[in-house]
């Protein structure tokens, strides 16, 4: 199995050019060797200001979503979000592209969206009030512990989660037809 995640302890977990490229690459060699792949999200987004998008990183994050992309990765496990998942760096990193749909787990709490309430509020220009008002709604949008939304198939509570994903890997071994060997069915960039 191949695991990609995110660093939230490192720029709150957003996706920079270098990690969009390293992910790409590390999913097309998952993919060549018919590995699963399972995602754990928790990130505000891709890398914004002017840097980053001077840098490529619409185009670097377009290209993890590519690798994506319909193959043996896809009968993986699934996709997880650990707290956040917001803006396309929740995109790139939710499997969206499978031909398979995979399953997708969150804990109670995790919060979903184009963006966190902070960044609603220096959206829209508002007041420090107007700002409070903003992440008290959107704390009540909160996943419950027991109810499947936001396209989550089950939520899992934290100390869980390891057991999910392990019975999910089981399934999809058990699915395998054939041994994995490595193929160049697609081509993987340097």
């Amino acid at each position: 199995m191949a695991v990609v995640a995110n660093q939230p302890a490192v720029r709150a977990g957003a996706i920079d050019v270098a990690a969009a490229d390293k992910a790409a690459h590390f999913i097309q060699v998952a993919d060549s060797f018919h590995l699963p792949l399972v995602f754990l999200t928790d990130n505000p987004g891709v890398l914004a200001g002017t840097a980053s998008e001077r840098a490529g990183i619409l185009r670097a994050g377009a290209r993890m979503f590519a690798a994506q992309g319909p193959g043996p990765h896809n009968q993986g496990p699934g996709h997880a979000s650990r707290e956040r998942a917001h803006g396309f760096g929740s995109f790139a990193m939710s499997r969206s592209r499978s031909t398979v749909r995979p399953s997708r787990w969150a804990p109670p709490g995790v919060t979903l969206g184009a963006m966190g309430a902070r960044g609603a509020g220096d959206a829209v220009r508002a007041d420090d009030d107007t700002a409070e008002a903003i992440a008290e709604s959107r704390g009540h949008r909160r996943l419950p512990l027991s109810v499947p939304v936001g396209g989550f198939d089950e939520v899992v509570a934290p100390g869980e989660l390891r057991d999910v994903l392990l019975g999910a890997v089981r399934r999809g071994l058990s699915r395998r037809q054939q041994a994995p060997e490595p193929t160049a069915r697609t081509a993987i960039a340097p």
